[in-house]
This record gives C-alpha cells, sequence and structure tokens, in this order.
C-alpha cells in the first residue's frame, strides 16, 4: 500500500484577501464620538472648553513662572508645584487641542498610531502625577513633623530622585497598558464612545475575551492608587497630629492652609481615578465616563493653579512682585 504524502493545502486568493483584510481592519482608523455629539449647543462648548484650556494653560505656565523667577520658592515644595503645574499642562494638551480641531474641522477620525500616542501620554502623565501627589504629601510631612531634619532629608538630591521617579514608574504604566490595548483585534464597530482614546472605551471594542487583561488592568490601577493613597493617608494622619499640639495659633493655620490645598487636589483627582477604573463595569455609561473624565482631564488643570496661587501666601507675594517689576518695565520703555 503507497502511503502518499500529504503536501500542505496552498493558501489560496481568497485566503490571502481575508488576512489582508483583516490586517488593514486592525489598522485602520477609530472614530471619536466625543463630547459634542452630546450636547444640544456644540459650538457654545466648544468656545467654553477652548477658553478654559486657555485659562488652564495661561495659569499653570503663570505658576512655573513666578516659582523659576522667585528666589524664595526655590524649595522643593514649590518645585513639586511647577512639576504639577508642568504636568497638568501637558495632560490637558494631550487632550483638549484634538477634541477642538475635530469639532471644527468635522472630522472625528483618528489613526491607531495617534490613538495609541495619546493613550501612552495621558497614562504616563496620569501615572506620573499619581506618584508625585504622594512625594508631595511626604515632603510636607518631613516639613511640619521634621522641621530640623528637612534640609537633610529634602534635599536638591533627594528631590531630583523622586521626580525621577516618578516620571519612570508613570511611563511604565504606559508601556505596559498601551501596547497590549492597541494589539487586540477590533472586528466590530471602531467609534470609541470618548472624547480621547482612553484604555476602557478602546477595550470595549475588542472582539476578543478581554478578561484576563481587565483584571490585570484592575490590579495595575489598584496599586498605582492605593500605593499613593496610603503614602498619602499615613503623612497627613502625623502632619494633623503635629498640628493638634502646635503651640502658635499661626503655625497650626499656615500648616492647614498648606495642606488643605493639597488635599483638595488629591481628592479631585484620586477620586475621578477611582471611579474610571475601580468602580464595577455596571456602574458605568459612556455620558458617565466622559463627564468624570472632564473632569480629571480638563477642569483639574484649571483649578490646580487657582488652589495653589489663591490660598498661598507666598505666590501671592511672588505675583506682587513680578506684576511691579511689569509696571516698572512698562514706564522704563515709555
Amino acid at each position: 500500500m503507497n502511503l502518499e504524502k500529504q503536501r500542505p493545502e496552498k493558501e489560496t486568493p481568497m485566503d490571502i484577501t481575508t488576512w489582508m483584510s483583516n490586517y488593514t481592519e486592525q489598522f485602520s482608523d477609530f472614530t471619536l464620538v466625543g463630547l459634542f455629539s452630546q450636547s444640544k449647543h456644540p459650538a457654545l462648548l466648544a468656545v467654553v472648553i477652548f477658553v478654559v484650556f486657555l485659562m488652564a494653560l495661561s495659569g499653570n505656565a503663570l505658576l512655573i513662572l513666578l516659582i523659576l523667577s522667585d528666589t524664595h520658592l526655590h524649595t522643593p515644595m514649590y518645585f513639586f508645584i511647577s512639576q504639577l503645574s508642568l504636568m497638568d499642562m501637558m495632560y490637558i494638551s494631550v487632550t483638549v487641542p484634538k477634541m477642538l480641531m475635530d469639532q471644527v474641522l468635522g472630522s472625528h477620525k483618528v489613526s491607531a498610531a495617534a490613538c495609541g500616542m495619546q493613550m501612552f501620554l495621558y497614562l504616563t502623565i496620569g501615572g506620573s502625577e499619581f506618584l508625585l501627589l504622594a512625594a508631595m504629601s511626604y515632603d510636607r510631612y518631613v516639613a511640619i513633623c521634621h522641621p530640623l531634619h528637612y534640609p537633610v532629608l529634602m534635599n536638591h538630591r533627594v528631590f531630583l530622585l523622586m521626580m525621577s521617579v516618578c516620571w519612570l514608574l508613570g511611563s511604565v504604566d504606559g508601556f505596559m497598558l498601551t501596547p497590549v490595548t492597541m494589539t487586540f483585534p477590533f472586528c466590530g464597530s471602531r467609534e470609541i464612545h470618548h472624547f480621547f482614546c482612553e484604555v476602557p472605551a478602546v477595550t470595549k471594542l475588542s472582539c476578543s475575551d478581554t478578561w484576563l487583561y481587565e483584571t490585570f488592568m484592575y490590579v495595575c490601577c489598584v496599586l498605582m492608587i492605593l500605593i499613593p493613597v496610603t503614602v498619602i493617608s499615613a503623612s497627613y494622619s502625623c502632619i494633623l497630629l503635629t498640628v493638634l499640639r502646635m503651640n502658635s495659633a499661626e503655625g497650626r493655620k499656615k500648616a492647614l492652609a498648606t495642606c488643605s490645598s493639597h488635599m483638595t487636589v488629591v481628592l479631585l483627582f484620586y477620586g475621578a481615578a477611582v471611579y474610571t477604573y475601580m468602580l464595577p463595569a455596571s456602574l458605568h455609561t459612556p455620558e458617565k465616563d466622559m463627564v468624570v473624565s472632564v473632569f480629571y482631564t480638563i477642569v483639574t488643570p484649571l483649578l490646580n493653579p487657582l488652589i495653589y496661587s489663591l490660598r498661598n501666601k507666598n505666590v501671592t507675594e511672588a505675583m506682587k512682585k513680578l506684576l511691579a517689576v511689569s509696571t516698572l518695565f512698562q514706564e522704563m520703555v515709555k
């Protein structure tokens, strides 16, 4: 009995066409449904968001300028604030310009590469900001609870190390989640029910089983939120106990004013993150998700410079000096 070797079947033109179709589909453009489709007055909403965007950029840029120009503000606490302002400027610039341009041009398409880049940037900046807020709480803990050791424990080298770690671990978050999310097969609709490429919104479009990845993402987010929250809670518990034992009413007032500003920022930012990444999917709707995202990507960058400038005597004094110098320069020019 002769046994013939079975030759592998040749790939038919139909197989090649199907493969090419699937490959092309994987890298075709997404469509961002966005905020404006939910609004009865999209033009007015676009103008409001544009004004908020400009105010956030100018407010954070001014705060950075004040901190760099005034030598009295060359301390770790204010350098941390300047880094927070820089992150806020980058954070709002990742999402808002694309959203406004789409509305003006009438095109809501975004390429897979651009979507992945946007996702990576907002994950990196957001993760870095989580850790930065924890570093700022530790800085306040050392300044208030161990004032004599503050120059040693929070010297320039320690500050640079802490900032480097914040940016490094934030980028690790982006490098872990972005490639996995963007390599899922997207077989059906490519409409992202969001105004930017947020991980949960993009993951919903996948036609494969994403349960394991969503579990991994949940664990990562819990760690990225839980560890900083633990540091912040421990720091402010010690600060509160120290403040209550202070004999000076002025000292208590100054310490509480500084810490309350920071806690306001923490609650705004972490509250939105907990909703987005830690609450069960049954509590989410596209409309709610977009509103919460507006809060932490657009509103928070606007509020941060106001919180740290209006309630901070040193910053307001630096502002007065800058205005005085500007007025003097204008008079000299005339």
